[in-house]
């Protein structure tokens, strides 16, 4: 469980994983040295998890998102991990989570068009073993990722 400081602190940081512990306290009002070490607490209780960067995906080429979701059918051998696994190693595939409800699992791809999302969904994500159904909607704008 965090506390009020830690939260307003992890609050900052997923919002600009480069600011400095300096800036951080600044804005918050915390002695840097409490930032410091409550952000190194967090790191090491596997809070923070990772530091990354988030691009602008129209400027790679990669600018329309549509999400996925597939239908697992069961085969010997075979289990609904194993699928999410195979799906998730395909180039285009952002996100897989295994879900509740009529579908299990919900995939977020990215694509240069609509067109080439659908040679991913057609061409190679109906091939995969496992794969049964899958229902495509795209995405029209992102008000918040």
């Amino acid at each position: 469980m965090l506390d009020e400081k830690d939260s307003a602190i992890l609050r900052v940081l997923m919002k600009d994983s480069r600011k400095t512990t300096k800036a951080v306290a600044r804005e918050l009002r915390i002695p840097r040295a409490t930032v410091h070490d409550r952000i190194v607490k967090m790191e090491q209780r596997k809070v923070i998890r990772k530091y990354t960067a988030v691009p602008d995906y129209g400027e790679l080429g990669i600018g329309v998102t549509a999400f996925i979701l597939v239908q697992f059918a069961p085969q010997e051998g075979l289990s609904q991990r194993d699928t999410a696994e195979e799906i998730a190693d395909m180039a285009g595939i952002f996100e897989v989570h295994m879900i509740s409800g009529e579908y299990d699992m919900l995939l977020k791809v990215r694509g240069a068009s609509m067109e080439d999302i659908g040679k991913l969904v057609i061409d190679k994500l109906r091939e995969v073993k496992g794969v049964s159904r899958t229902l495509t909607c795209a995405c029209f704008t992102t008000v918040k990722e």
